[in-house]
C-alpha cells in the first residue's frame, strides 16, 4: 500500500497549524508536500515482502564455484541504513552487519542490503528491526545461523532528553548455531574490525 501523500500533506497542514505556525507563510507554504514526499520515501517498505530479494538463491554445489562449499560464515559489513522510530517519528540511521552460515544454498550478497532496506523504510525500533533481518534470512535461506548486528544514533536520544550527541546504541540478533555467542564471537570481531 502506497504511502497516500496528499493526506500526509493535508495533516503536515494541520500540524502546523496546530503547533500556532501559519501553513501559508512563505518558508512553509511548500512543507507540506515536502514531507508527503519524504514520508513516501521513508516509509516505502510498509506492506512489503521482505523476503522477496532473498527468493533467488544460487546451489552451492552446482553454481559458479561448485568445488567451493563455504566452511564458515558469509559477512557483508557496514550495509547503511535508516529508519524512522515510532515512538517520536524522529530518524535514526547507522550500519547494518550481517552474516549466515550457508547451508545448501547462498544468496547475491546485494539481496541483503534490500531486505535491510524494505525492512527499515517503516515506523520501527531498532531492537525489533534487528530481529526482523535476522527471522527474515533465517526462514528465506537454507542457514545453519544468523548474526545481525545494527550500530545505529538515534535523534530522540542526541535531540531531545539527555542530548547524548556521540553515542550510538548496538543490538544484537542470533538465529541458529550462531545464538551461541561463543560461536558468534569471531563475527563480533570481524564486525569491529577496522575495513582495510
Amino acid at each position: 500500500m502506497a504511502v497516500d501523500r496528499e493526506r500526509v500533506s493535508s495533516l503536515v497542514r494541520e500540524l502546523l497549524d496546530a503547533i500556532g505556525e501559519d501553513p501559508d507563510r512563505p518558508g512553509l507554504r511548500q512543507t507540506p508536500q515536502r514531507v508527503a514526499e519524504l514520508y513516501a520515501d521513508f516509509f516505502a517498505g510498509v506492506g512489503q515482502d521482505a523476503a522477496a530479494p532473498l527468493a533467488h538463491t544460487i546451489s552451492v554445489s552446482s553454481g559458479p564455484a561448485p568445488d567451493t562449499t563455504p566452511s564458515g560464515a558469509v559477512m557483508l559489513r557496514g550495509i547503511r541504513f535508516r529508519s524512522v522510530c515510532e515512538h517520536h517519528l524522529l530518524p535514526f540511521a547507522g550500519r547494518a552487519h550481517i552474516a549466515y552460515l550457508p547451508g545448501e544454498q547462498v544468496v547475491g550478497l546485494g539481496a541483503l542490503p534490500k531486505v535491510v532496506d524494505i525492512l527499515a523504510d517503516r515506523p520501527q525500533v531498532q531492537e525489533r528491526l534487528g530481529e526482523q533481518i535476522a527471522d527474515t534470512i533465517a526462514q528465506a535461506l537454507d542457514c545453519r545461523g544468523v548474526l545481525v548486528v545494527l550500530d545505529a544514533v538515534h535523534e530522540c536520544v542526541t535531540m531531545r532528553g539527555g542530548k547524548q550527541t556521540d553515542a550510538s546504541t548496538v543490538t544484537i540478533a542470533a538465529r541458529g548455531e550462531l545464538a551461541d555467542p561463543a560461536a558468534r564471537a569471531e563475527l563480533v570481531a570481524l564486525i569491529g574490525r577496522e575495513s582495510a
